[in-house]
């Protein structure tokens, strides 16, 4: 607490700011295992990027971060039901906590962002608690961008060739024809041949200069229908800065159906492209669907793991399980039964070994001597 103390009393005065505010006009360094905890606006005008221990957010009322200098902290906590508005960039070097309520940028301005560097990472983010406006990565290679819109956590994941020196996500659930937050607008009439529809709800922007894939995913709100009747159709689709339209970017995998989904990009460079979103191929891929599944691994013997009894037409196969953003959880060729629930992949996958979460999954399936695809629902309860 004496700690605690000491570093609060360093942040000089209390200013007007609308309300009180705190404003540090000198450098200060929190120290490991110290904490502060801001209940105010916070303005930072002086360094303040040597940190270790935790700064922390909390309240009611929105909080305002702003000043001339980015405050760089280890671990930070946000717990403010109306949100924390950046009017300057904030940086993490280790862990963000989305306990409550959305670190909120302004998104006509790309220069203001919550900034992750190198092995930060975050948890707890939900439809209440994520980044309603733009995050960045800086010297990391894959990454999963928390951020939506002022009701739904809509992420972007992003898998790069190599590491990202800086790459950036912001999600808009704006018509791209006439967007409210950006100054340019891009019509979707105007297309490349192939496509035959661009989706006019939402799009994600995407700034990096790496050759990467993306994933993203969809529910009912994105209102899939109004963008083509043939689910098989649908691609990732991007605005092309230099050929100024609307051009395939192509998909790897897609998954699910109309009222919820997600779909992986081939590979492109973001910097490419003013904005992504869905679009509908003119011609349909085909794609075969199998039943839906039911998982229940209790040890009872009745649905502890997943048959597939069409595999054993197909010896020469390979399986890929997903969670509904998009999250690669199973992944295993030459299946046998073997999935009961737990992962077996390398990713953000908390615990993996205590077992997936109830919830829907998708999966993708390749049958290599029957030449066959099939991609489905799999519901899984403890």
């Amino acid at each position: 607490m004496k700690r605690l103390l000491s570093v609060l009393a360093f942040l000089i005065g209390i200013v007007t700011y609308g309300q009180t505010a705190l404003s540090n006009t000198g450098s200060i360094r929190i120290h490991e295992k110290g904490q502060i905890g801001f209940h105010t606006h916070f303005i930072n005008n002086a360094p303040f990027d040597e940190n270790l221990g935790l700064a922390g957010f909390y309240g009611q009322e929105q909080l305002v971060l702003s000043g001339a200098l980015t405050p760089i902290f280890f671990d930070t906590e946000i717990d403010i039901d109306n949100g924390l508005l950046l009017n300057t960039s904030l940086g993490v070097i280790n862990n963000v906590n989305f306990i409550a309520g959305d670190v909120i940028t302004p998104k006509n301005l790309d220069d203001i962002y919550l900034n992750f560097f190198r092995d930060a990472f975050y948890v707890g983010e939900a439809n209440g608690s994520k980044t309603d406006g733009y995050v960045q990565i800086t010297n990391i290679q894959d990454f999963i961008f928390p951020v939506g819109d002022t009701d739904q956590l809509r992420p972007l994941t992003l898998n790069s060739e190599a590491v990202n020196s800086t790459a950036k996500c912001a999600y808009f659930f704006e018509n791209p024809n006439e967007p409210s937050s950006l100054d340019n607008s891009f019509s979707t009439v105007i297309r490349q041949e192939s496509l035959e529809a661009i989706h006019t709800v939402e799009f994600w922007r995407l700034e990096g200069s790496e050759r990467s894939t993306i994933t993203i995913n969809w529910n009912e709100r994105s209102n899939l229908n109004a963008l083509t009747d043939t689910f098989n159709t649908v691609t990732v689709v991007g605005w092309n800065k230099s050929a100024n339209q609307w051009v395939s970017i192509g998909n790897t995998v897609r998954a699910g159906n109309f009222n919820q989904g997600f779909i992986t990009s081939e590979t492109f460079v973001p910097d490419d492209f003013e904005i992504i979103t869905l679009g509908a191929l003119a011609s349909p891929a085909e794609v075969i669907t199998l039943d839906n599944y039911l998982l229940t691994p209790n040890g009872d013997g009745l649905n502890d793991v997943l048959v597939i009894p069409e595999m054993q037409l197909s010896p020469n196969n390979s399986i890929k399980i997903y969670d509904r953003f998009g999250l690669k959880v199973f992944d295993l060729i030459n299946y046998t039964n073997e999935f009961d629930g737990k992962s077996n992949v390398n990713n953000l996958v908390i615990e993996k070994d205590l077992g997936l979460p109830e919830g829907v999954y998708f999966y993708v399936i390749k049958l290599d001597d029957l030449a066959l695809d099939y991609q489905g629902f799999l519901y899984l309860v403890r």
